[in-house]
C-alpha cells in the first residue's frame, strides 16, 4: 500500500450536549456484526492527478450519496495508517440526516475462492456520535482526527469567549 493516499471529510456539529461527528459503518462481509473499530470517516483513495480536496468531496458524495454540507473546510492534517496509506481529512460543520444517505457499492468475490461476485454497500449505516463514543467506534488509525477536531473546536470556542459544551453524560 505504500504511496496510496486517501482523502475525506469529517462532518461535525456542536450542540448544547457537546460535539458530535458523522461516521459511516464500513460495508461488506468483513465488518458485518462489528461495531467497535468498524466505523470510518467518509473518505477514499485518489491518484496524483486529483487534488486531495476534490477527492474528499467526490468520495463523500460516492460513499453517502449526498453532497457535503456547505461551509468552510478546516484542514485536520494527514496521518499515516498502519499499512502505509496517507489519509488527509478536513472538517466541516453541518447538518445531515443519516436516513437520507444512499451509499455507493463495490463488487468483490464472496465467499473468497467461490468465483461468485457480490455487490456490497461501501457504507451500510451512517450515524452521529458524540466524540467519546465516536472514538470507540472509529477505526484506530482515524482516531487522531477526532483529537485534532476537539482541539480545534476548543480553540475556536475559547477565541469566541463561549463555553465549550460539556461532554455527554456530565
Amino acid at each position: 500500500m505504500p504511496g496510496k493516499r486517501s482523502a475525506g471529510l469529517l462532518v461535525h456539529r456542536v450542540t448544547d450536549t457537546g460535539v458530535a461527528v458523522l461516521l459511516g459503518h464500513m460495508g461488506g462481509p468483513f465488518w458485518a456484526g462489528r461495531e467497535d473499530a468498524a466505523w470510518s470517516i467518509p473518505k477514499g483513495e485518489y491518484g496524483p492527478e486529483e487534488p486531495a480536496e476534490a477527492a474528499a468531496r467526490r468520495e463523500f458524495q460516492e460513499e453517502l450519496g449526498l453532497p457535503p454540507p456547505e461551509g468552510p473546510w478546516t484542514p485536520l492534517g494527514e496521518s499515516r495508517q498502519r499499512g502505509g496509506k496517507i489519509v488527509t481529512i478536513w472538517a466541516v460543520e453541518g447538518e445531515l440526516d443519516p436516513a437520507l444517505a444512499v451509499p455507493g457499492t463495490f463488487t468483490m468475490e464472496w465467499p473468497r475462492g467461490s468465483g461468485v461476485l457480490r455487490e456490497f454497500p461501501e457504507i451500510d449505516r451512517v450515524a452521529w456520535f458524540a466524540l467519546p463514543e465516536a472514538a470507540r467506534r472509529l477505526v484506530a488509525g482515524q482516531r487522531v482526527f477526532l483529537d485534532r477536531l476537539a482541539d480545534l473546536l476548543a480553540e475556536r470556542i475559547a477565541d469566541d469567549d463561549r463555553p465549550l459544551p460539556p461532554p455527554p453524560g456530565e
